[in-house]
């Protein structure tokens, strides 16, 4: 190994463990709360080390998306991938991939909706906007693909798919934000799950062919 890869390699390591460490400051103290001082103590670092790899708190907060990101377009690639699976199959295959990705990270994909809907995207370097667009633009396609083939096929009723995605993607989102927002309340209370499962329902007969 060269050392322009030693140096790539290690950095790529650094950068990993800040966001660890970030992740654990934004769910003890919440994003408000948290300075770059509490995630540098976390990650064992100065504070100027951190502003090498992310310009301000809000950059860092929202890199916390790309993970959650990738590993959502891996889910959907593989349920829109499946040939064996006709539309709706599909479309009952994607509401539970859509489960699986809230609980690979709930606090993660949260704070990707609340970012998705704040003032922090402005705050944030160009290319790391550009890097959060195109994935959230691969998924939407790949949902969308999903409904396409359902129109092509007249199992779906004829409208537009990006429309469609856009819908499906406000549905899953809103649930998952006022079901957490009503945990904070009364922790002892989770609907979530159940709660997805009769809004994709709904969804899924609005969606079929009379």
């Amino acid at each position: 190994m060269g050392i322009r890869e030693r140096k790539e390699r290690e950095r790529e390591r650094r950068r990993q463990q800040i966001i660890v460490a970030a992740k654990r400051v934004f769910s003890d103290k919440g994003f408000n709360k948290s300075t770059m001082e509490d995630i540098a103590k976390e990650a064992e670092l100065s504070p100027g080390t951190l502003y090498l790899y992310f310009k301000n708190k809000d950059e860092l907060y929202a890199s916390l998306s790309l993970r959650i990101l990738q590993y959502l377009i891996i889910r959907l690639e593989h349920v829109n991938g499946n040939n064996e699976m006709d539309p709706i199959q599909k479309v009952e295959a994607l509401n539970e991939a859509m489960f699986d990705v809230y609980e690979f990270d709930p606090l993660i994909i949260i704070n990707m909706f609340h970012l998705q809907s704040s003032e922090t995207l402005k705050n944030l370097s160009d290319e790391l906007l550009r890097e959060i667009e195109d994935l959230s633009r691969k998924s939407l396609g790949v949902i969308a693909g999903i409904f396409q083939e359902g129109i092509d096929k007249g199992v779906f009723i004829d409208e537009h798919p990006i429309a469609l995605a856009d819908i499906f993607w406000s549905l899953f989102s809103g649930v998952i934000l006022w079901e957490s927002s009503k945990s904070i309340i009364n922790g002892n209370k989770d609907y979530l799950r159940d709660t997805l499962k009769i809004a994709f329902e709904v969804f899924v007969r609005g969606l079929k062919k009379a």
